[in-house]
């Protein structure tokens, strides 16, 4: 159950594809159990991480059933939720549940909430019409600034008036955005749970007082993550760091620009670890070239994360 304030590491999970683009179902069967054996706080799938975009809403619905029977009740399966209306959004809540999502991550609806600024009440009714539909706990999430509605403490204030939210994905990839979205956060009579997306800098962000991650990385150091947040939970800095010290030059590299290509820089990342046979995407998201495929060995290799 997601309880407000949301603590931990939830783990936003690539998806294995076949050549041509075709859902690999077997390999994310086998995949999603590795996860889960990792005891993450949560698992969510159709965001990002697993080309939700690219993805008819029937396959979303496998998926998470699929999801939700290999997970057997380990661990919360959540699942993103992209519409382009308020309606649209309220209907696929609707499914999502019934399919077993325990809670959704929403995403603005674009073009719609593109471009600043946005009104705090477009913003609040659209998130309150899906929690209400779904009566489902809901995450809310910060993109860069530009990309959707920034959250700011007005907004924020506003949104911590809906009682199904837990916590914001804080996806800013902006330091001084994070800290500012963490003050607003713990100012709150009900506080809400404040999850890193920023993947290239997890472990500094925990530091900074984000009370955990929903992030694509923990789609394969699943376990050392939730370690280091444990172990920053804790106060041992010097073991926490000394993880990052060993994942953040690849978290750095795969969600380097152009961030759209960290899924098939992660997906050669799996393939090298044995876990998905193929680092295809389903187009119009392009693959890798030998020289970044060769670096991204190499940084795996020198890391320690393959043999």
């Amino acid at each position: 159950m997601l309880e407000r304030p949301f603590t931990g590491v939830i783990a936003a999970p690539m998806l294995p594809m076949h050549e041509g683009g075709a859902i690999d179902w077997a390999t994310l069967e086998t995949y999603i159990d590795w996860i889960a054996a990792q005891s993450p706080a949560a698992i969510v799938m159709n965001v990002d991480a697993s080309e939700v975009i690219a993805l008819d809403e029937d396959e979303q619905i496998r998926i998470v059933t699929d999801c939700k029977r290999v997970v057997a009740g380990r661990m919360p399966l959540l699942s993103g939720i992209v519409a382009g209306s308020t309606q649209a959004a309220a209907r696929k809540a609707v499914r999502l549940r019934e399919a077993g999502a325990e809670g959704l991550t929403v995403f603005p609806p674009f073009p719609t909430f593109s471009g600043a600024p946005v009104p705090s009440e477009m913003v609040v009714r659209y998130h309150r019409a899906i929690a209400q539909a779904a009566e489902l706990p809901i995450i809310c999430f910060q993109f860069p600034k530009g990309w959707g509605p920034d959250y700011t403490p007005e907004i924020l204030r506003a949104m911590a008036e809906i009682p199904q939210l837990v916590a914001m994905k804080e996806a800013s990839f902006d330091v001084g955005q994070t800290l500012q979205t963490i003050d607003v956060a713990r100012s709150l009579d009900r506080p809400i749970g404040i999850l890193t997306g920023s993947d290239t800098f997890i472990f500094e962000a925990m530091v900074m007082g984000c009370d955990g991650a929903l992030i694509g990385f923990a789609g394969t150091a699943t376990a050392e993550l939730v370690a280091m947040h444990r172990a920053v939970q804790s106060g041992d800095l010097t073991a926490g760091r000394a993880i990052w010290n060993r994942l953040g030059p690849i978290a750095r590299y795969c969600w380097r620009p152009p961030i759209r290509d960290f899924r098939p820089r992660m997906k050669e990342v799996l393939r090298l670890q044995g876990l998905f046979p193929s680092a295809a995407c389903r187009e119009p998201q392009l693959g890798i070239d030998a020289q970044e495929q060769a670096e991204i060995a190499r940084l795996c290799r020198k890391q320690g994360l393959v043999q």
